[in-house]
């Protein structure tokens, strides 16, 4: 074990009891509470066989969890322990990564932009790797930073940079003379980085992109840089039906790899997988603090739910989940058929950035004490800071499965490679996670969720 995480660190769910049966136990003892504060339930065994599944679909990717997707203790430490890499996007997500024990060498300071007390930051705390894809931020690494190792970040010609995920990155004609200009000024460009966000799916597009690392590898190594680091960025996507879209993801990812980047040629490749690892993981449960209708020639009505420590990242698709009623206050599922269901809008508390949450919900009628709540809500919901809410950070509730904790401590982050390890995990077991589906060879059952 490599020490980053512990049973101490999350509530170990048994045979019999799922992480269902923790929700609705933890919703019991709020509503016994007049302060019903919004929090998530965590299933880490979730990113324990997501992590396994892609290290089995793209056996040669190191992945490096980005940070800002989700910042959160317990994530930070079972990827740690997992072996993956964190890619950071300022100072304080370092500082976060580092203090829970994470070494300098595992973290990527990702962010195209960075200010130079960031970038002097990292220097004193021993983060080399780092991105750039233009001159002004090569000359700020240049003075402040020179014993960093630079990834040059590209856009594939063929691909808009108009499109939102491919914001950053310079285009082709203009590496050369990046290239050059980090020589001169004694930056040492290591390889090559790229982001396709959602893009990520369609082959062409990677392909492509993968193709002209490969042109400016080969420009790199004409002008006297090593040349042996491939980021293919992220964008793999997170929900139920995660396993069959990657594997068919990564038919594409591998083929472009060996052809433009085969085993043998001293490229080692790494990639930033963020919604993939967490969003299904994550439950959140908010409360309903008050409540506003409209009339009916003003179609809709407005409802507010206690999220003062629960910024909602606009991107994250709210739907409320099934789930069972409580003795005091209620917790509304997702098929309620004898109520009927109302138009309405969820909003956190006036005067924060967050006040709008959600229109067009279709919900049944709610009062006040009522929970809500929502799967698939671990990417991007909680910041990397309360600074950017001007609040604590929500509670989270970690559990995880004896089966995904014993896959942790036996495989370490490797997935396991002989028959007899496989089967070690494929013993059926009623609790909320299960593994056979990613690690036997003939499934015996499906993955229970976290509700």
């Amino acid at each position: 074990m490599n020490g980053y995480l512990n049973e101490s660190n999350f509530l170990m769910v048994e045979e019999g009891f799922t992480t269902r049966d923790l929700l609705e136990n933890l919703l019991g003892e709020l509503c016994q509470e007049s302060d019903q504060q919004a929090f998530f339930v965590a299933d880490l065994g979730d990113i324990v066989k997501k992590h396994l599944c892609f290290l089995k679909a793209l056996p040669r990717v190191k992945p490096y969890f980005p940070v800002k997707c989700n910042g959160s203790e317990g994530v930070i430490r079972l990827l740690a322990e997992l072996g993956a890499g964190f890619a950071c996007a300022n100072k304080a997500e370092i500082s976060r990564v580092q203090n829970l024990g994470v070494p300098a060498d595992r973290i990527f300071y990702s962010s195209p932009c960075k200010q130079v007390a960031h970038i002097r930051y990292a220097a004193t705390h021993g983060v080399r790797l780092m991105a750039f894809d233009n001159e002004v931020e090569l000359s700020k690494v240049a003075r402040s930073h020179p014993r960093a190792r630079m990834l040059l970040g590209i856009t594939a010609d063929s691909i808009p940079c108009a499109h939102p995920s491919m914001t950053f990155g310079t285009t082709l004609k203009s590496c050369r003379h990046l290239l050059e200009t980090a020589k001169e000024q004694a930056v040492e460009v290591v390889g090559i980085s790229f982001h396709l966000g959602s893009r990520v799916l369609e082959p062409q597009a990677m392909a492509q992109a993968v193709a002209t690392a490969q042109l400016v590898f080969d420009m790199g190594t004409e002008l006297g840089h090593h040349m042996n680091l491939l980021d293919i960025g992220g964008g793999f996507p997170g929900t139920e039906d995660t396993r069959a879209l990657l594997e068919e993801v990564a038919v594409g990812i591998n083929s472009a790899l060996d052809l433009y980047f085969p085993e043998g040629s001293g490229v080692d490749i790494v990639a930033r997988p963020g919604r993939y690892y967490v969003t299904s993981a994550f439950t959140l449960a908010v409360s309903i603090t008050a409540l506003e209708e409209i009339p009916m020639e003003q179609p809709g009505s407005d409802g507010r739910c206690d999220s003062r420590t629960c910024p909602l990242c606009p991107q994250a698709p709210l739907s409320p989940q099934r789930t069972t009623s409580l003795p005091r206050g209620r917790v509304w599922q997702q098929e309620e058929p004898e109520h009927p269901w109302h138009s309405s809008s969820l909003r956190g508390p006036p005067g924060h950035a967050e006040d709008r949450i959600a229109d067009g919900l279709e919900l049944p009628q709610l009062h006040v004490g009522d929970w809500l709540v929502f799967g698939n809500m671990g990417a991007y919901t909680m910041p990397t800071s309360p600074l950017l809410t001007g609040g604590p950070q929500p509670h989270v509730t970690y559990a995880m499965s004896r089966m995904a904790w014993k896959a942790v401590q036996l495989f370490q982050g490797k997935p396991p490679q002989t028959e007899e390890d496989r089967e070690s995990l494929c013993t059926p077991l009623s609790c909320g996670w299960e593994m056979a589906e990613t690690l036997c060879v003939t499934p015996v059952f499906a993955p229970a969720g976290i509700i």
